[in-house]
C-alpha cells in the first residue's frame, strides 16, 4: 500500500507561490486604509490651503512664517498644527463622523505638538527642523493608533451619518 503522507517539495512551492483568497485584502481593510490616506492628503492639503491665508495675515502683522520658525518656533508649531488638524476634523465631519472620532484624531495632533513644544521649551531638541519631523512622524503614528484602538469607526462607510449631516 502507497504511503500517501509523502512530503513533495514542488508541491510545497506551488503552494507558496499560489496567492490564497485569505491573503485579500477585506473592503472594510481597504476602507481603513483609505481613511487614514484621505486624512493625510486632507492633511496636507490645509498646510497649504490654511498656511497661505495664515503667511498673509502674519504678513499683514509685520512678521512671516520664517520669523516664527527662528523668533516664536513653539506658535509655529501650533500653527502647523491647527492648519493640519482643521481640515482633517472638516473631511472627518463630511465623511460622517462623530465629534468623538473627531475629538481623539484632534487629540492625535495636538498631543504631538504639546510634546514637541515641551521638548523645545527644554531644551531638550532646539532644531526646529528636527521638531517638526518628531512632530509630523508622531501625528502620523497617533491617528494610525487611534483608529487602530476604534477599527469599527474606520473600518465602515458612514453613509447615514453623513445624509443627516446634510438634511441638518
Amino acid at each position: 500500500m502507497p504511503d500517501l503522507n509523502v512530503h513533495h517539495p514542488a508541491a510545497d512551492r506551488h503552494r507558496r507561490n499560489t496567492p490564497r483568497r485569505a491573503r485579500r485584502i477585506s473592503p472594510s481593510t481597504r476602507h481603513f486604509v483609505r481613511h487614514y490616506v484621505e486624512m493625510v492628503v486632507a492633511m496636507f492639503l490645509g498646510m497649504v490651503v490654511l498656511g497661505v491665508p495664515a503667511g498673509w495675515a502674519l504678513g499683514a502683522v509685520g512678521s512671516s512664517w520664517s520669523e516664527l520658525n527662528t523668533d516664536a518656533p513653539a506658535l509655529m508649531l501650533l500653527g502647523m498644527a491647527a492648519t493640519m488638524t482643521l481640515p482633517m476634523v472638516g473631511w472627518m465631519r463630511y465623511r460622517g463622523h462623530g465629534w468623538r472620532a473627531n475629538t481623539e484624531m484632534s487629540a492625535s495632533m495636538l498631543v504631538p505638538t504639546f510634546a514637541a513644544i515641551a521638548l523645545l521649551e527644554a531644551s531638550v531638541v532646539d532644531d526646529i527642523g528636527v521638531l517638526l519631523v518628531i512632530e509630523h512622524v508622531a501625528m502620523l503614528l497617533g491617528m494610525l493608533g487611534v483608529m487602530l484602538l476604534r477599527p469599527a469607526e474606520y473600518m465602515h462607510h458612514h453613509v447615514h451619518a453623513h445624509r443627516e449631516l446634510q438634511m441638518a
